[in-house]
């Protein structure tokens, strides 16, 4: 069962709001494999997504696992969870917590950059545009758990930066930029505002050498930045919203001269990595 802590949460939740308790509880255990990490263990049918039953829930759920290996956003799975089996509680039944709006749109804006890769996009079904507003509605984020848990959910993890990593993860942007100051909006979204010093590569989103924003897509400040400090930073890009990223998997440390000599090196070796793919399929198709 989810903490005393979470359960007051959600109480205080129901009287603001003035949702009338339930006489009986219609909530039943989580079956869903993927969904029993969660801080609530008890769900209800139909959810979001008007799956009748969990055994319908589980077989569009497992869709998503490739995309979840992939690291693209440390609020995917919760997102998943809430949508597919949302939290059911006996003062929540007659309709269930949905997912916050910004819980959507950091998991979107981490993981449709990786579908589009596969010439994949964001689910209409997982549309976030219809998600309550945190501060403006009932609805479950991480950030609400966090709070009553404390704050051993954002662990960082370390990303070592050599030719592996960077040919791997093939980053939109490289930057040398002096941090100005961390932000937090009333929506739980993170950004870091830094001034751009040089411009190592960039992608399809312009990069001005001016004061730009870099968002992250979850409540945890990772990579760690501090502000005044100097780094290198590799991340990813939203194109459609002209957005730098800072997503799983993306790097900022302290800047050193020799680093920037290195990228520059070891972005003209994943150029020439790139063209022999390229030759090479060209030459397999131009065989059939």
């Amino acid at each position: 069962m989810f903490s005393q802590k979470l359960y007051i949460y959600f109480l205080a939740l129901a009287y603001l709001v003035r949702i009338p308790r339930a006489t009986s509880a219609a909530c039943e255990p989580i079956r869903i494999p993927m969904c029993k990490s969660m801080p609530w263990n008890m769900t209800k049918m139909p959810n979001h997504l008007h799956h009748s039953t969990q055994a319908n829930a589980v077989l569009a759920i497992e869709q998503f696992e490739g995309l979840l290996g992939t690291g693209c956003s440390q609020d995917l799975l919760f997102f998943l969870c809430a949508m597919y089996a949302p939290i059911c509680t006996i003062d929540f039944q007659h309709d269930p917590i949905k997912p916050c709006k910004s819980v959507c749109e950091r998991a979107k804006c981490g993981c449709e950059p990786v579908m589009k890769r596969y010439n994949h996009t964001w689910p209409e079904s997982l549309a976030c545009e219809d998600l309550p507003v945190y501060d403006r509605g009932v609805c479950i984020s991480p950030e609400a758990i966090v709070k009553a848990e404390g704050p051993d959910r954002c662990k960082c993890k370390t990303v070592r930066l050599g030719l592996k990593t960077y040919l791997k993860n093939n980053y939109n942007y490289v930057i040398r930029a002096r941090v100005k100051e961390i932000r937090n909006t009333r929506n739980h979204d993170l950004s870091a505002l830094v001034e751009v010093k040089d411009i190592l590569k960039s992608s399809l989103v312009n990069i001005p050498r001016d004061v730009v924003p870099l968002h992250y897509n979850s409540g945890c400040l990772c990579p760690e930045l501090v502000a005044n400090e100097e780094y290198i930073i590799m991340g990813y890009e939203n194109e459609e919203r002209s957005r730098l990223l800072l997503i799983e998997g993306s790097i900022a440390q302290k800047w050193k001269d020799k680093m920037g000599r290195k990228v520059k090196r070891w972005d003209q070796v994943l150029r020439e990595t790139s063209r022999g793919n390229s030759g090479r399929s060209n030459s397999r198709r131009s065989k059939h």
